[in-house]
C-alpha cells in the first residue's frame, strides 16, 4: 500500500492530480494537504468540498504565525526583489515543509505538487522535498498537461471543478502578498482593470501611520502592540485603503522566463518603508552600505526558494548583527498610492543634531574651521590625475577607413 501527500488547493491542477497519481503513477492511497498562510476563506472551502467530493483524505495545515515570522525576517532584510516585496516566493518554501511534515507523520512515500514546468514555485517546493527520502511528483510537468487537456479529462471523469476554469486570472494570496497573473494580463501592453484588485483601493486621500519596532522586528501600529500575524493584517486593510502597495512589473523569472505580474501588498510596503527610514538613523554609513548587498542576495535566494540555505543563515547573522540598535519608531504617510518616511526615532540615532546644526559652533571639541584641512586634501588625487591628463598627447586615430594602417606605400596589386 502506497500513499502520496498532494498540495491540495481543489482547483483545477490539483483536482486532476488526485486521480492521475493513481493512474499513471501506481499510488494506493492520495493524501491532499492544504497550508493556510492567510488565505481567503473561500479557498479552504472549495478545498474542503472538492475533498469530499473526490473522497480524499484532507489535511489543513495552520502556518499563519510562521509565515508571518519569515515576512518580518524580510523586514529586517529589506527584502525585495526587482521593484517589489517577495510574497509568494517566501510562502512556498513554509508550505513545502508543512506538506512535507504531514506526509511523514501518514507514513506516505511520495509528495506531489501541481505546478507547471514554466513557473518557479516547481523549484520553490521540491528544494524541501528534495532533502527528504520521499519521492517528489510533478503530473502537470511530467505528462506535459496543458490546460484545455485537463478541462477535458475532468469532465470525461466528471470530478467535481467548475468546468475547469478557476477565474479569468490566476490569483495567489496569502497575508503577505496578493499576485495577480494570466488572462489579458499576459499583454504588456494592456492596461488593467480596477476589478483585479481587491487589497487596495482607487489612490486618494492621506494619512499617516507610525510603526514600532525592537530590534528591527515590527511591535506596534499607532502605539498599539500587534502579535505579527495581526499587525500584517491590520495594515493590510488600513493602509490599503490609500491605495498603497500595488506594482505591475515584468519579472524575470528563474527558468530564464519574463511575465506580467500585478501584486498588492500594502503591509509589505509600509513595514519595509518605515524599516529602511529607522535604519537611516541608527545605523552607520558603512554598514548600510554593506548591508544593501547582503539583502540584494537574501532576496535572490528568498525568489528562488532557499530560505532555508547555509548562506541564508550567514546572511541572517550579519543583518541581525545589524538590527540590535533598529528600536524605536518610524512614520510613514501614505497618500494617493504613495508611501515615504516623514519621521524616526530612536535613542540609538547615530545623529547629533547640535553637531548637524548651522546655528551652533563648537561642538565636542570640533569647529568649521577644523574641516579646512580636510577640504584641501578632498579631491586631490583627482586634481593630480586631471593635471597629468592635460600633459598627455593623444594618439592620432588611423584615417584609412578602418582596413588598417597605411604603410606609406601607394601602390595597388592588380
Amino acid at each position: 500500500m502506497t500513499r502520496v501527500a498532494l498540495a491540495f488547493s481543489g482547483g483545477l491542477d490539483t483536482t486532476v492530480c488526485v486521480p492521475l497519481l493513481k493512474e499513471e503513477y501506481g499510488h494506493d492511497e492520495v493524501v491532499g494537504v492544504t497550508v493556510d498562510v492567510g488565505q481567503p476563506e473561500s479557498e479552504f472551502e472549495e478545498a474542503e468540498e472538492t475533498a469530499e467530493a473526490l473522497g480524499l483524505e484532507h489535511y489543513v495545515v495552520d502556518a499563519k504565525e510562521e509565515f508571518a515570522d519569515l515576512c518580518f525576517d524580510a523586514v529586517k532584510a529589506n527584502a525585495t526583489y526587482q521593484g517589489y516585496p517577495l510574497g509568494t516566493a517566501l510562502a512556498r518554501p513554509v508550505i513545502a515543509e508543512a506538506i512535507l511534515e504531514v506526509a511523514k507523520e501518514q507514513d506516505c512515500d511520495a509528495v506531489a505538487h501541481g505546478c507547471t514546468g514554466k513557473g518557479n514555485d516547481q523549484l520553490r517546493f521540491e528544494t524541501v522535498w528534495r532533502d527528504s527520502d520521499l519521492e517528489v511528483i510533478a503530473p502537470v510537468r511530467e505528462l506535459g498537461l496543458t490546460r484545455e487537456w485537463e478541462i477535458e479529462y475532468a469532465d470525461e471523469r466528471d470530478l467535481p471543478v467548475e468546468a475547469g476554469d478557476g477565474g479569468v486570472w490566476s490569483i495567489d494570496t496569502n497575508i503577505w502578498s496578493r499576485a495577480v497573473e494570466g488572462g489579458e494580463l499576459e499583454d504588456p501592453s494592456y492596461v488593467p482593470p480596477e476589478d483585479i484588485y481587491e487589497w487596495t483601493a482607487e489612490p486618494e486621500g492621506e494619512t499617516t501611520i507610525q510603526v514600532e519596532f525592537e530590534a528591527g522586528v515590527p511591535v506596534a501600529v499607532d502605539g498599539e502592540a500587534m502579535a505579527p500575524v495581526e499587525l500584517i493584517q491590520y495594515l493590510n486593510e488600513y493602509a490599503g485603503k490609500y491605495g498603497v502597495g500595488r506594482t505591475d512589473v515584468m519579472e524575470d523569472r528563474m527558468l530564464g522566463l519574463k511575465v506580467r505580474e500585478n501584486y498588492e501588498h500594502p503591509a509589505a510596503t509600509v513595514l519595509l518603508t518605515a524599516h529602511k527610514a529607522l535604519e537611516d538613523l541608527v545605523l552607520t554609513k558603512g554598514e548600510r552600505s554593506s548591508k544593501e548587498g547582503i539583502e540584494q542576495e537574501w532576496s535572490e535566494m528568498a525568489y528562488k526558494g532557499l530560505v532555508f540555505a547555509p548562506v541564508v543563515d550567514a546572511l541572517e547573522a550579519y543583518v541581525d548583527e545589524t538590527q540590535d540598535v533598529v528600536t524605536g519608531t518610524a512614520t510613514v504617510k501614505v497618500q494617493a498610492g504613495s508611501c515615504r518616511a516623514v519621521a524616526r526615532d530612536s535613542e540609538y540615532a547615530v545623529y547629533s543634531e547640535e553637531m548637524a546644526s548651522f546655528n551652533t559652533e563648537d561642538v565636542a571639541g570640533i569647529s568649521q574651521e577644523d574641516a579646512t584641512g580636510v577640504a584641501k586634501y578632498h579631491g586631490l588625487q583627482e586634481r593630480l590625475a586631471n593635471n597629468v591628463k592635460e600633459g598627455v598627447t593623444k594618439p592620432e586615430l588611423a584615417t584609412d577607413g578602418g582596413n588598417g594602417s597605411n604603410d606609406g606605400n601607394d601602390e595597388t596589386n592588380e
